[in-house]
């Protein structure tokens, strides 16, 4: 189960929102966090300054390694050495992801549901922990699954951790903030989330793994991070997952109309898979406890995002407005001031190459093959 290329970068401050990797100015979006309760009392653990990078890892553990996110990890795990052991029970995830591995002496997949307790033979110096359904349509069609992913599957994924004595790196996510009442989102805002909406049991799932998560580090010792992960896009990802960059690339390459929610006013801030996981690489050799967001902090609105993918596409796709679904997040944009800070990270790919090779991968893909 998994949760959801090109180049060229962007630091300072994009004139259009989205149109580069730095920080857009959103009208009303405010430049701060606004004093709302919970907003500014929580704790992203540690200070906010460098951690010690400590040496890869030799051997990894990737629960959802079959996913998006998981399958170009384990990727980038194998091109810098560590052996890797992917438990997926392909619930979301797909052995396509894995082509790459198929004759790899170094990469094993143990089919398996996280959900049930499960050991790995010899010693492992990391742990981390993607197994989950992540698209809306994906949890709304396994809401049981996720929430149990969140909870059992975090349980026994912490407790191999344990009991081999390695980092353990949860992928949280950006819902944990639900609908915000501060932008962007910081590590100490507390979020504001239906506990029985729509979206609530990946929401709830994820909240509790963290909450999990932190007490095995305080409680058991367990040398633990939390990353949340905003708004993530690239090639493998699934055309009909329900997110809306492949939805909008796929009605693109094939003329159908691009389906947007709502007036398409709500923003979303898209961060490369590539950018991703180098994130989760540098948590997890840093000996931050975290909450760290990773996302990119470049903002553009679900009209404009539709907009820029058909462009890029060269199509002439008609736009279409359509229903938007319940607690769908107003506002997503995550404040990276402790990513830089404390693993000197940030994301490199700009959005319109990042999109472009996006499209290009997507172009490659016959027919109806990963829906």
């Amino acid at each position: 189960m998994a949760h959801p290329t090109g180049t060229g970068t962007g630091t300072g401050t994009a004139a259009v929102p989205g149109s580069g990797t730095g920080t857009a100015a959103v009208p009303g979006s405010g430049t701060g966090t606004a004093a709302v309760p919970g907003s500014g009392t929580g704790t992203a653990a540690g200070p906010a300054t460098r951690s010690a990078v400590r040496p890869a890892a030799r051997r990894a553990v990737v629960t959802g390694g079959a996913g998006f996110v998981g399958s170009h990890l384990c990727d980038r795990l194998r091109a810098q050495g560590t052996e890797v052991v992917c438990v997926d029970n392909l619930l979301t995830g797909s052995l396509d992801n894995l082509a790459d591995r198929a004759d790899d002496p170094g990469f094993t997949l143990r089919r398996h549901d996280v959900c049930e307790p499960f050991d790995v033979d010899g010693p492992v110096d990391l742990v981390v922990h993607l197994a989950s359904p992540a698209s809306p349509h994906d949890y709304a069609r396994h809401p049981v699954e996720t929430l149990r992913a969140g909870a059992h599957g975090t349980h026994n994924a912490l407790e191999l951790a344990r009991r081999k004595g390695a980092r353990f790196l949860l992928t949280s996510t950006s819902e944990v903030y639900g609908d915000p009442l501060v932008h962007p989102q910081p590590e100490t805002y507390w979020g504001n989330v239906n506990p029985i909406g729509p979206r609530s049991q990946y929401d709830e799932a994820k909240r509790y793994a963290e909450a999990l998560t932190t007490a095995y580090r305080t409680a058991r010792g367990t040398d633990t991070v939390i990353v949340r992960l905003f708004n993530t896009y690239g090639p493998r990802m699934r055309p009909t997952d329900g997110r809306a960059v492949p939805a909008f690339i796929t009605q693109a390459l094939a003329g159908r109309p691009l389906t947007v929610a709502g007036d398409g006013s709500q923003t979303r801030s898209l961060c490369h898979v590539d950018d991703t996981v180098a994130g989760i690489l540098a948590a997890a050799a840093a000996g931050h406890p975290g909450p760290i967001n990773l996302g990119n902090p470049a903002e553009l609105t679900i009209l404009q995002l539709a907009h820029r993918i058909r462009a890029l596409c060269g199509s002439a796709s008609p736009v279409e407005f359509v229903e938007r679904p319940g607690d769908d997040p107003s506002l997503r944009r995550p404040d990276i001031t402790l990513a830089r800070t404390a693993l000197g990270w940030q994301p490199a790919v700009g959005i319109d190459p990042g999109l472009a090779a996006t499209i290009a991968w997507f172009a490659r893909r016959p027919v109806g093959v990963g829906a």
